[in-house]
C-alpha cells in the first residue's frame, strides 16, 4: 500500500504525517492510535472474525471500527512502513501470570527504529503503553501508569513487557527475530473461532488514553484510574450499544437489527 491508500486511516488518527520519520511523529502515531481506535471482538462475537490482512483492517478502522492485535499491530506497521519507517514485526505471548511461556504466537509485536534508537510500540494490547517505549531495560511511568521491559528469561535475546497491575495482563514476552504477518495466519484462525479461544467465550473492548482505561466486558463497564477502578453494569441494550461510540469511538452504524440483538443476546446470556 502507497500512503495514499492510508488517508482515511490517518484522519480517523488526526495525525498529518510530516513527510519523514521522527520520533515525535512516531509518539503522536500511537497515542492517537490508542485513543481513537478501540480493542475489540465485535466480528468475533458475531461469528464473523475479520481477516488480519492490513489492507482490510485498514478499510475497517477508516469505517470507525477496531480490532485486536494482528489487526491493530498490523496496520499500524504497514502504515508505519508507508511512511519510511524502519519497522519489524515479532511473535509475542500474552501471560495472565508474571511467570509466562514465552512468546506463544497469539500477540503480534513491533520494534521501530528511528532518530538513532529503537523503541517498543504496541497498540494491540488495549491497555498497553500509551507512548513507546525505548527498546532498553527500565521501568517507565506514562501518567498513573508504570510498565517495566526487562530481557526475556524465556526468549533468548527477547523481551519482557510487565504492565501494571490494573491490566489483566501480567506478562508479554517477545522474540527479537523479525517476523511476518503471515507467521500469525494460524493462531489468528484459532483465537478467532476455537471455542475455547477468550476471543469467542467473551465480548471485549478497550480504549485508553492518557489519564485512564475504559473497558468493556459483556456488560460490565470498568473505568481505571490512578484512584483505582470504577465499575457499573448496563442493564439496556441502547445504553450498551451507546457507551461503544461514546466511551470507546466505536461505530455502530455497520451494525444492523439483527446483528444487535445477536450480540446483546449473547452478553446477556453470559451476564448471568
Amino acid at each position: 500500500m502507497t500512503v495514499k491508500g492510508f488517508e482515511e486511516y490517518l484522519a480517523r488518527l488526526g495525525v498529518r504525517p510530516a513527510g519523514r520519520p521522527s520520533v515525535e511523529e512516531l509518539f503522536a502515531l500511537q497515542r492517537a492510535h490508542l485513543a481513537r481506535i478501540p480493542y475489540e471482538n465485535v466480528g468475533i462475537q458475531l461469528g464473523w472474525p475479520p481477516g488480519m490482512a492490513p489492507e482490510e483492517s485498514v478499510r475497517r478502522f477508516a469505517a470507525g471500527e477496531g480490532g485486536y492485535c494482528f489487526h491493530l499491530n498490523g496496520a499500524l506497521a504497514a502504515l508505519l512502513g508507508a511512511l519510511g519507517y524502519d519497522v519489524s514485526l515479532h511473535a509475542g505471548g500474552v501471560h495472565t501470570d508474571a511467570d509466562g511461556r514465552g512468546a506463544t504466537g497469539n500477540h503480534l509485536a513491533l520494534t521501530v527504529r528511528v532518530g538513532g534508537a529503537a523503541w517498543f510500540v504496541d497498540v494491540g494490547l488495549g491497555d498497553g503503553p500509551f507512548e513507546p517505549l525505548p527498546l532498553r531495560e527500565g521501568t517507565y511511568a506514562l501518567g498513573d501508569f508504570v510498565y517495566r521491559l526487562r530481557r526475556s528469561e524465556a526468549e533468548p535475546g527477547g523481551w519482557s513487557l510487565y504492565p501494571p497491575r490494573s491490566s489483566d495482563i501480567r506478562l508479554m514476552e517477545f522474540r527479537t527475530e523479525p517476523a511476518t504477518l503471515a507467521d500469525f495466519a494460524d493462531e489468528h484462525v484459532r483465537l478467532s473461532t476455537a471455542a475455547d479461544s477468550a476471543f469467542v467465550k467473551t465480548f471485549a473492548m478497550l480504549r485508553r488514553d492518557e489519564k485512564r482505561v475504559w473497558v468493556l466486558r459483556g456488560r460490565v463497564l470498568t473505568r481505571i484510574e490512578a484512584a483505582g477502578a470504577v465499575t457499573e453494569e448496563i442493564d439496556t441494550p441502547e445504553e450498551w450499544f451507546g457507551t461503544m461510540e461514546e466511551r470507546f469511538l466505536r461505530r455502530v452504524d455497520g451494525l444492523d437489527a439483527d446483528d444487535r440483538a445477536a450480540l446483546w443476546l449473547r452478553v446477556s446470556r453470559a451476564h448471568g
